[in-house]
């Protein structure tokens, strides 16, 4: 069988990798194999190409199937134990030709094997013959057959699907590329799940470096081989970033219901037409970025230390962007054994940095984080892992380096630094601005205002300068705060300088400007008095609103009035029908007739005092509108 080794690997961050095949072979078929579950992916990428001249004529693959559901037509089943005699019962009834010891033959269909229970088979089993152009049927002894030739096609060929099956482990199935005769420059490539890519980083830092303090920065990739075969001398590219991906389903056959439709006549349908798809833009074309570890080498007498360790591995890699993904392309063949894992240098330049103290309450609290400052430029992007610093040969502490472009900044918190303590207090308030009078409302302006206080409490025999990272608050500016030292998306960076065995406070102060409305009616003589002492009425202002406020307040003493005129008028209707209903029971004459006029008498009376009413109610409703219109002209004047 034709092998077809791997030549180049390119690994991936979300569990992919994308493998190419390729050697020089002369047949008509090629045959891979693939687990189960590679089988999705390899359907949605495999590419075959013949660079030789030759053609490629199709792509064939077993369905999938159990091994008892391919087997489920074979009429030869073999056990593992006894392989022999099942083959012997299962040929029964096709011709076949018996190799006998003493170099004896016999040729004819075969009527099956006998076997007496409780015996050795070799030693009683039979096998029965009917022989060619005759009617005698030969019985030999299973001891004495040496070998069996298979004269029916039909019973050879089941006998090669079930051993091509057997030898098929359930987790693999083959792939066969069919090709045409000759030779042929096979090229296949694919996707395939892979375990991900990881990268590690080491950072030496040497302050006392020329031009300022240098770091070396020195990174590997390391991947692993997970295939069933050893690799030898391959390419090897690692990517960073994360293309899409997905699993679709291509392996599993699927047969989905349709719809029953009768015959019924047809017309020949017209000629139909479609939009021309839209141009779309081409990716941009692969850059390779230059290896900067020379560039970046310092002075020899200033960094004989990080030179001797940047010449201690030499790395190959180049970067190549990939539109939005970066590839670290390993200038070395790769050599890794099946089931090993690997190092590969990607990353190896010098690079100027800082130290600073970063205080960040909500990542850990009470205590500020010694941190290296730096700037990306080693020509690559740099992919997120952890880093170990090293610092005059010494373990000083970790940290996760993140995912940083070419030319961003690169925060490297490694140590918490204990000497010095830090406090945090907050509060809010608010707070009126301004007031306006914009018809019956008062409109407010308030600023919202939020205040955090850091106290630090410095231990250390020596002046620190920490920087605290301070929350950015979307709508919020400060005010009698300093201004700060940095700023990123998420915080401000303020700069507090500690002196030594001592302490210092830094107050940030927040607030946005906030509008709100009140009816003035509601505002008490209180309130008001309040806000004339604040300073956001003067005295004519002031005198202006109460006086507006004691004409509602008499419009109101006139409401309650005329509600109180409302019930005494109810009163007296319900007075009216009680003696409406007494003279109905009362005669003309006598005393039911004097009775009769005092009814009429006190009816009446009641009718004078709704007249009262009445005149009242008038004069009170009048004098409302009379105040409401002096109300309204007050207003204005506001």
């Amino acid at each position: 069988m034709t092998i077809l080794p791997i030549t180049h690997m390119t690994l991936y961050k979300h569990g992919v990798g994308f493998f190419e095949r390729r050697t020089r072979l002369s047949g008509e078929e090629v045959q891979l194999a693939f687990r189960v579950e590679e089988m999705n992916d390899i359907l949605k990428s495999l590419t075959a190409l013949d660079l030789g001249g030759g053609q490629v004529l199709g792509i064939d693959y077993a369905t999938p199937q159990s091994r008892e559901e391919r087997l489920a037509g074979c009429t030869i089943r073999l056990d593992d134990t006894r392989s022999w005699r099942d083959l012997l019962a299962n040929l029964r009834g096709r011709r076949v030709t018996l190799h006998l010891d003493q170099e004896e033959q016999a040729t004819g269909q075969l009527l099956g094997l006998d076997e007496l229970p409780d015996r050795q088979p070799l030693a009683t089993a039979l096998v029965s013959l009917l022989l060619d152009k005759t009617a005698h049927v030969q019985a030999v002894p299973l001891g004495r057959v040496l070998g069996v030739e298979i004269l029916d096609e039909q019973g050879a060929a089941d006998l090669r699907f079930f051993l091509e099956t057997a030898l098929g482990q359930e987790t693999y199935r083959q792939v066969t590329i069919r090709l045409t005769p000759g030779e042929h420059d096979l090229l296949v490539s694919y996707i395939a799940p892979a375990p991900t890519w990881r990268v590690s980083y080491r950072l030496v830092l040497d302050a006392q470096a020329k031009g300022g303090p240098r770091a070396l920065l020195l990174g590997w990739g390391i991947f692993d081989n997970r295939l069933e075969e050893d690799l030898q001398g391959i390419a090897l590219s690692l990517v960073a970033g994360m293309p899409i991906s997905f699993i679709y389903d291509l392996y599993t056959p699927f047969t989905p219901k349709r719809p029953e439709v009768k015959e019924e006549q047809r017309v020949a349908a017209g000629p139909v037409e479609f939009a021309e798809v839209m141009p779309q833009y081409l990716p941009a074309p692969t850059m390779d970025m230059m290896d900067t570890m020379r560039s970046m080498a310092a002075p020899p007498e200033a960094d004989f230390y990080l030179e001797e360790m940047a010449e201690a591995t030499q790395v190959t890699a180049k970067g190549e962007a990939l539109g939005e993904l970066f590839q670290y392309v390993i200038g070395t063949p790769v050599t890794v054994g099946r089931g090993q894992s690997a190092m590969v240098p990607i990353v190896s330049a010098g690079l100027k940095y800082r130290k600073d103290l970063l205080y960040n309450g909500s990542k850990l609290a009470a205590h500020p984080v010694a941190t290296l400052r730096l700037k990306n430029e080693t020509g690559l992007t740099l992919e997120r892992g952890p880093v170990t610093v090293l610092d005059g040969g010494e373990y000083v502490g970790e940290a996760i380096l993140p995912f940083t472009v070419v030319g961003g900044e690169i925060v490297v918190p490694y140590a918490v630094e204990l000497g010095l303590k830090v406090s945090e207090e907050s509060g809010s308030s608010r707070e009126i601005r301004r007031l306006q009078f914009k018809g019956a409302y008062l409109h407010f302006e308030e600023w919202d205002m939020r205040w955090r206080e850091y106290r630090l409490t410095n231990r250390t025999g020596e002046v620190v300068k920490v920087l605290i990272e301070h929350p950015r608050q979307a709508h919020y500016d400060l005010f009698e705060t300093p201004a700060p030292a940095e700023r990123t998306d998420e915080h401000l960076r303020f700069e507090v300088t500690v002196p030594a065995r001592g302490e210092a406070t830094l107050r940030v102060q927040e607030r946005r400007l906030v509008t709100r409305q009140d009816q003035l009616q509601r505002q008490s003589y209180t309130s008001l008095m309040q806000y004339l002492k604040q300073g956001l009425l003067n005295q004519t202002v002031y005198n202006r609103v109460t006086a507006i406020l004691k004409l509602w307040e008499k419009i109101a003493e006139n409401e309650r009035t005329l509600a109180g005129l409302d019930q005494e008028r109810g009163k007296i209707y319900k007075a009216q029908q009680q003696i409406q209903g007494n003279m109905g029971a009362l005669g003309q004459t006598g005393k039911e007739g004097a009775m009769r006029v005092r009814y009429v008498e006190q009816l009446e009376a009641t009718e004078e005092q709704l007249k009262a009413l009445a005149a009242q109610e008038i004069a009170l409703k009048a004098e409302n509108e009379q105040l409401q219109r002096e109300v309204e002209t007050r207003l204005k004047a506001l």
